[in-house]
């Protein structure tokens, strides 16, 4: 028969690893006062004002797509619309059935699709949520910098450089 260790011998080398490795200084494995990125702009222990929330632009207009199959951006304000499980207020407008009273867009074909790719007659339970892709625009200003080209800009890039 195999020697096999007492329940009080596991908890003794159990107690043992822990010391050996508190004393070689396992939980404080990082440096305290190393500095790091951050876009907070006061100390963590203070309490500011919170900035003014930014307005939602509210001009109904389409704006221009960065990239293929962007989702399009939702040109107005959206407070209080109810989207649950059984209302989409959403598509009091965007409906098939709504379009041509309110001149809305209607929704992508896409979004009557199943997950089998089979065309449905109401828009599929996966893409009822509209706020999963589509979002309002707001004026805030940007947190960080931001270079993005669209995909024009870079073909325009590439077709310039190549003419050198």
């Amino acid at each position: 028969m195999r020697h096999q260790d007492s329940p009080g011998l596991k908890k003794a080398k159990r107690l043992v690893l822990i010391v050996a490795l508190v004393a070689a200084g396992w939980p404080n494995t990082v440096p305290a006062e190393e500095p790091f990125d951050t876009l907070r702009r006061w100390a963590i222990d203070s309490e500011p004002t919170p900035p003014k929330m930014a307005n939602v632009e509210n001009k109904d207009l389409r704006r221009a797509r960065n990239y293929p199959e962007q989702p399009p951006t939702i040109p107005h304000d959206i407070r209080d619309y109810q989207i649950d499980l059984n209302t989409n207020k959403c598509l009091t407008c965007h409906s098939r059935a709504a379009v041509e009273q309110s001149q809305a867009p209607m929704v992508s074909v896409t979004h009557f699709m199943d997950r089998d790719g089979q065309i449905r007659a109401a828009v599929s339970a996966r893409r009822f949520f509209c706020l999963q892709c589509h979002v309002p625009q707001t004026d805030a200003r940007p947190l960080v910098g931001n270079n993005f080209r669209d995909v024009d800009a870079v073909i325009k890039g590439v077709g310039s450089r190549k003419g050198r």
